[in-house]
């Protein structure tokens, strides 16, 4: 199989300014042809209306991700995506999977009494590295398989960004979240492309 050359874009600033940049680099990748399903991080649904204008007419599944009660532990008001914006985006055919439980927020021992590390923390925090938005995309992506409204063990791409609106899109294996380090290499979590990021 021949090398592929594509082309990845860095935003100098995470953010929602990005937003409009990522849906049209996600459009690009999915005239490519090889990949039917997008997963967004979406709290209140503006992010995925977007994205479900510009998908308008392509035979695309789209799957929005919200928020779960958790949220109301950091000082969010909840639920936070409206009742409108729901019938409206599932009204354009969009997959809304809202009030699933955060895969890297879910330990037990999160914010136990013992300060000790977890697998999900050490797993949330290298991704971290890449960015608030890649972390995100990888989660969602997960939260959906962990929930059933996504198949596992297929190319997908992630969206996800750093507070609201979108500032990364990556192409991964779906997986379920026990199953990001498996044995069984066809099972483990790969991270494929990095269609954009912030520096």
């Amino acid at each position: 199989m021949p090398d592929i050359t594509r082309q990845c874009l860095y935003f100098e600033q995470p953010g929602k300014l990005n937003t409009s940049k990522v849906i049209t680099a996600v459009v690009a990748r999915l005239d490519e042809g090889d990949i039917s399903t997008v997963v967004v991080a979406s709290t209140t649904g503006n992010t995925a209306l977007q994205l479900a204008e510009a998908l308008e007419g392509r035979q695309v599944q789209l799957i929005s991700i919200s928020e779960p009660a958790l949220l109301r532990e950091w000082g969010a008001a909840y639920p936070c995506l409206p009742e409108p914006t729901k019938a409206e985006l599932e009204r354009r055919g969009v997959v809304v999977a809202d009030k699933v439980p955060y895969v890297l927020h879910s330990s037990l021992l999160d914010y136990s009494q013992w300060k000790m590390p977890t697998p999900e923390v050490l797993f949330r925090e290298t991704l971290y590295s890449f960015g608030q938005g890649v972390k995100v995309a990888v989660e969602v992506v997960l939260m959906a398989v962990a929930a059933g409204f996504l198949e596992p063990y297929q190319d997908v791409i992630g969206i996800g960004g750093s507070s609201r609106g979108a500032d990364s899109a990556i192409v991964l294996r779906a997986t379920y979240p026990n199953h990001v380090f498996s044995e069984d290499e066809s099972k483990r979590l790969r991270i494929r492309e990095i269609l954009c990021m912030p520096r």
